[in-house]
């Protein structure tokens, strides 16, 4: 489990490809290196990877299809960065929001406002029916990063960033048409999903009972 704080960022130092797999190693942060390991979990962007391998400061990761297909993980480059958080330990203070670092899908960069001191930027996700899961003011992860969701269309969602996020995160660097990777808040999902079926339930039910009203008067 990871907090939605991120911790640092760390730059792409190098990219092995192999058919549907990738191998990328990663200039970790001085202060992430105490403990760790190979099969030591590092959230990348928000998406959970496992250590492959550690030699000083370089850190390898092992990326599969499936990573590669849902994430934006697939894109990056050598001299790309990356937002970092090492997996929540139980003293930790949570000052985000409960991350599982399983990215559902991408959203693109729409839009974006800047001011003096904060930026909003808009995004629209790749996956449009998973819209119906982000609510005004509830949490979502975005490339790793605990944030409150501001607005909210049929379409798209904002968020509002402070000098601090935008300092210390990969979020400053983005310009529109860049895509980040999504977590939903599993919270906010299952609900959804209950009151969905809940519903669905006392529809069919309702349905049910017209349909034999109807036969009882023929």
């Amino acid at each position: 489990m990871f907090t939605g704080i991120v911790q640092g960022t760390a730059e792409v130092l190098a990219i092995e490809e192999k058919p549907n797999f990738r191998t990328h190693v990663i200039k970790m942060p001085e202060a992430l290196l105490p403990g760790l390991e190979p099969g030591v979990s590092v959230s990348h962007n928000g998406c959970c990877l496992t250590v492959a391998k550690v030699d000083g400061n370089r850190v390898s990761f092992d990326l599969v299809k499936e990573t590669l297909r849902i994430t934006n993980l697939s894109e990056l480059q050598v001299g790309d960065t990356v937002n970092v958080e090492r997996a929540a330990k139980f003293s930790d203070e949570i000052g985000g929001h409960l991350m599982s670092g399983h990215i559902m899908t991408t959203a693109e960069i729409s839009k974006i406002f800047t001011s003096e001191n904060n930026r909003k930027i808009w995004f629209k996700l790749q996956d449009a029916s998973q819209m119906k899961y982000i609510l005004h003011k509830g949490f979502i992860g975005i490339d790793g990063i605990s944030l409150t969701v501001g607005e909210v269309t049929r379409t798209k969602f904002c968020v509002h960033l402070i000098p601090e996020t935008l300092a210390r995160t990969t979020l400053g660097n983005k310009r529109l048409g860049h895509k980040v990777n999504i977590e939903i808040d599993p919270h906010t999902q299952a609900i959804v999903e209950t009151v969905e079926r809940v519903l669905a339930q006392r529809e069919a039910a309702l349905l049910s009972a017209a349909v034999a009203e109807q036969q009882e008067e023929i």
